[in-house]
């Protein structure tokens, strides 16, 4: 597996590469899917585990799928619902039966082998641009452009001299993306997680810390003098009295029992009848829990 290196020689393409990757050597945090040895299905795992969920609630729970689960055919090899058990209070649980049906494709498609090339990450179930992106570069050494939310922050603001990046990607933001990529291609996937880490850990959405960027003397947005955001509201996440967190206390009661749980038991998880019924049948639909006789429910 390739390993994104933390001591490298680099010859600039953009005046924003020796900075960023300088910065990373000494900044990087020791986690533990960028470690040397790990595996391309620990990076797929880590990569879906850490979309809308902070890397503290992450590590525990990919240290025990890992430990359960060290390659694909092992999670394929059992029900999709004791993939959901493990998934815990990570949010968003769907997330789980996605991999679990990756796992399955990747035992069956590629011989259990997670594969390289980007068009069969892609076409791999619940496996989107940005994972495969994240795949190929940082398990397999590819130069791609890798853009979630924290690069695609610095960069908007690093080059665009806009403080937030639009709602969704654009064809330019990923062409610019890619124009960006280091021409040395062992150092463009180490420019990608570089990247990333600085959205993490320095430039923030709401508290960046312009004072310990590493190109703060090259951002576009400081030298405009930090133009306020203008385009559409940005959308908070809210969660008290949301489907989300209705759908959440049900998982929780059935994730912990050892059998079906009954109509009843999970009626007493939330007082709004309409939202409540909404939830419950929302959950069966999405694969997440069956109705295993009348009344009853359990994990999939």
């Amino acid at each position: 597996m390739w390993v994104p290196r933390l001591v490298f020689v680099v010859v600039p393409d953009s005046p924003l590469h020796a900075p960023v990757l300088e910065w990373y050597a000494e900044h990087a945090r020791d986690l533990p899917w960028r470690r040397p040895g790990v595996s391309a299905w620990g990076v797929l795992v880590s990569e879906v585990m850490l979309q809308q969920t902070p890397v503290v609630r992450v590590l525990p729970v990919w240290e025990q799928w890992m430990e359960r689960w060290p390659a694909p055919a092992d999670l394929a090899d059992v029900p999709a619902g004791e993939a959901v058990r493990l998934w815990g209070r990570l949010g968003y649980p769907r997330r789980a039966l996605r991999l679990h049906a990756a796992a399955v494709a990747i035992t069956e498609r590629h011989s259990g082998e997670v594969p390289s090339d980007l068009a069969e990450l892609r076409a791999l179930p619940g496996i989107g641009d940005y994972t495969a992106a994240a795949v190929a570069a940082f398990a397999y050494g590819e130069s791609v452009a890798v853009l979630d939310t924290n690069v695609r922050r610095v960069l908007t603001r690093a080059d665009a001299g806009r403080e937030h990046p639009a709602d969704h990607l654009t064809v330019g933001e990923r062409a610019r993306a890619t124009e960006l990529l280091p021409d040395d291609p062992s150092s463009a996937p180490v420019w990608s997680v570089a990247v990333m880490e600085l959205g993490a850990l320095v430039c923030r959405a709401a508290t960046p810390t312009c004072s310990e960027c590493p190109i703060s003397h090259l951002c576009a947005w400081r030298a405009a003098g930090h133009p306020a955001y203008d385009g559409p509201p940005r959308r908070g996440q809210a969660w008290a009295g949301t489907d989300r967190q209705c759908r959440g206390r049900m998982m929780a009661v059935v994730r912990e029992a050892d059998g079906p749980v009954s109509r009843a038991r999970l009626d007493a998880t939330w007082d709004v009848v309409d939202q409540r019924d909404r939830c419950l049948a929302g959950l069966v639909t999405d694969g997440l829990l069956v109705e295993v006789e009348p009344g009853f429910f359990a994990l999939p």
